[in-house]
Formats: C-alpha cells, structure tokens, sequence
C-alpha cells in the first residue's frame, strides 16, 4: 500500500510515521508532499530514521511535486494548514475584537479557516483523483474536518473525515474504568468539534454513568466545563463544547494572552531543531505537546479497516448524514462512531437526541452550509450571513464589522478579496 501524506513536512509527522511503523508490511511505500522544502527535508529525513528503528522496510520518500507524490497512492491524507501558524494566530485573535471567542475551528476563526483551506484542499483532491489509484481514499485530517469533508464528498470524491476527540475519551475512559480501550465502544455523536459522548460500552453494558458518578470531577477538568453542565447533561461533551456553554468565560481569558498558535509555532520551532539531530530515531517527548493526541492511531486504524484489516474496530469519521440525524439533510456531514471496512464507514446506531442538542447541532450544521458555499464562491455577503447564522455570533451588530475584520484579516489566501 502507498500513503501520500499532503502537508508532509508538518512538525506531527513524525507521530503519524511512528504510527505507520506499526502496521507491518501493508504499508509498502510512504511519501511526504510539502511545499516547504527545507521544512519537508527536516521532517522527512528524521521520519526515515523512525522506520529504520523500527525495522519497517517500506519505501519513504519525500518530494514537493504534489502530482508526483499523489501518483499510485491507495491512500492520501490531506493535514494541511493554508497560511501556517500565523494564519491560525490571527484566526484566534481578531474575533476578540468583536467580543467573539478567537479559535481556528470553531466561531468566526472557524470560518475564517473554512475559507481559505476549502478552495485548496479541493485542488489537491482533483490532482489526487487524477493521479492516484481508481477507489483510492481521501482521509482528511485538515480543519475544520466537517465542512472540508462535505466539500469533499459534495466534490464526489471517496473521502471521509477524521478526527482524534472520540479516541482521546476512548482511551480516558478505558483507563478509568480498568480496561483495554478496545473494549469500550463510544456513542460519540454531533458534527466536527460538537460532539457529546453519550454512551460508553463495555461489553455491552453502558458505563457512562459509572464514569459520571465516580469521576466527575476529573472528566469536568478535561473539557473545561463545570460538573453541573456534564450532570444536567448526562453525557460528556467535548472540550470545543466549552465555547459554547461558557463562551464569554472564554473570551475574557484569551483578551491579551497568548495564543495557542503562538505556543505552537514556539513548539515547531524547538522540534524542527531536534529533528535536525541525526541520532534522534524515535519521536521526543516534547510531541506530546504539539497537540493531535492519538491522530497517528486514530489513522492508521482507520485505514487498516478500510483496506481489510480489522472491520471489528470502531473509529470516530465525518459521513454524510443519510438520515441517522433526522432533523438534518441527507447530505450534511455528522461525526459519528462507525466501523470501516473496504466498502468504507459504515455508521453505529444513535438513539434520538434531545432537544437541546439537536437543537445546537441543527444550528451549527446550517452555518456549516453557508460557510461552505462563502468558500467556494466567495463574495462579503456570503461571509457576513455565515457570520451571522453563527450561534457564537448571531448579531447584526456583531457579524457585520466582524466580516470586515476577518477579509482582511485573510485576504492574502482569499483570491476572491484581492
């Protein structure tokens, strides 16, 4: 099997090629596609060290030639970033300015993202179709996942998104609760970074509830939300579910503190430099930190199923929705809880949602609509009903100077706004 990793020469590759290393002699041929050259010879020479230690004998190659890396794949994952680190600075900082919370996925930072990554990641997947083997997949790890795969899907490409929230919870819960993290089985359900856990299986059994009641406190801390949410809730939200319930909390503590790109770029910064030590063959400690907890397993999982291997397994993907939610179109993208295999996702049960949270999905899943289409046609009036259409914004009085910051806050990646 080839991988063609686009936005190769990221400072997480390294995670992802460790996970690779793992799967044995399915993975014949790797190759890194970024257009930063001195970036990608950084990363992918440190990444060849990673699979010489393991004794894994696939091909690893790296190259800037999107066309020539793409060529042959069976598989492509696309983890790129338009504008890098600074876009995503900006992204966290100018919504501020309106009262609004500052963060590359979700609110206006979520939208400003949409818009430049969609038009890219859309060109990229052409080349791929193009180029790669016919049924090959698109695994789309760039943000925001959801509104990028429904890009994809409505593109006709054989995509799906992934994301690592539910993988995280899997293995929390599992250490909770004593057991492998492949004994529990997640309700995980909602869209893109709006997503709740509302079961937690093992061996059939719903230990949910055992976990609220005997860990509450904890499982609080980990999502940013006080224990009264997650008790009136029944469930456990994820940490992006914090910007909704305790938004203006949220705002205050981001108005003059870092941000978290900056952490991150600060972070790249120390990896690149100790990838450039040729005696590193294993992936530093220091990576934990660079974020994306459990991506390399949640990928590598998920392609392993979707090649054959391992159908049992239950992995966390953006699908079309297809009437499991039926308050949304057929055609919106959900996250849910699915198992794989080579005729791709097939989605797990959900029980009915209450009103509150089909309510929130319902809202942000329209939002998700207009920022797909202000992506792709571009145009202020496109972004401003987006804006508004955001439960986080949702005020003319707000969405309309917030529009007028974020075009020019991205206007060097929007064609469009020139």
């Amino acid at each position: 099997m080839k991988i063609a990793v686009i936005g190769g020469g990221s400072t997480y590759t390294p995670e992802l090629v460790d996970g690779f290393a793992r799967l044995g002699s399915m993975v014949t041929e790797l190759v890194l596609i970024d257009p930063a050259a001195e970036r990608l010879d950084v990363v992918g020479a440190f990444s060849a060290r990673i699979l010489q230690h393991h004794g894994h004998q696939a091909k690893i190659w790296w190259t800037t030639d999107l066309d020539a890396g793409v060529t042959d794949a069976d598989v492509a994952l696309i983890q790129l970033r338009v504008g890098g680190q600074q876009a995503r600075i900006n992204d966290e900082t100018f919504p501020l300015e309106c009262g609004c919370v500052g963060q590359e996925t979700t609110g206006a930072g979520g939208l400003a993202k949409a818009l430049r990554t969609v038009p890219v990641v859309l060109d990229v997947a052409s080349r791929i179709r193009e180029r790669a083997k016919p049924g090959a997949w698109i695994i789309d790890f760039t943000n925001p996942v959801g509104i990028v795969t429904r890009a994809l899907l409505d593109a006709g490409h054989r995509a799906v998104g992934l994301c690592n929230v539910a993988i995280g919870f899997q293995r929390r819960f599992a250490g909770h609760l004593g057991v492998d993290p492949s004994q529990v089985v997640l309700e995980h359900v909602g869209l893109n970074h709006l997503t709740w856990e509302r079961a937690a299986y093992v061996d059939g059994v719903d230990r949910l509830p055992d976990l609220l009641r005997d860990h509450l406190p904890s499982l609080a801390a980990e999502v940013d939300l006080a224990q009264a949410v997650l008790q009136s809730l029944g469930n456990v939200p994820s940490y992006y579910l914090s910007y909704f319930y305790s938004h203006d909390r949220h705002v205050q503590s981001l108005i003059g503190a870092p941000t978290r790109g900056q952490r991150v770029a600060e972070l790249e910064a120390s990896l690149l430099e100790m990838y450039r030590d040729v005696s590193l063959v294993q992936k530093p400690a220091l990576l934990e930190e660079r974020g994306g907890a459990y991506y390399s397993e949640a990928a590598v999982g998920l392609i392993a199923s979707l090649h054959g291997f391992d159908s049992s397994a239950v992995h966390s993907v953006n699908v079309r929705n297809e009437g499991l939610l039926p308050f949304l179109p057929a055609s919106a993208v959900i996250e849910v809880s699915a198992r794989a295999s080579i005729d791709g996702p097939a989605v797990l049960p959900v029980s009915p949602l209450p009103p509150d949270m089909a309510g929130l999905i319902g809202h942000v899943s329209g939002y998700e609509e207009l920022a797909l289409d202000a992506a792709l046609r571009g145009g202020r009036e496109r972004v401003y009903r987006a804006l508004l259409a955001h439960p986080l914004v949702g005020q003319h009085e707000i969405a309309d100077p917030l529009t007028d910051l974020l075009i020019a806050s991205g206007r060097a990646h929007l064609a469009w706004a020139r």
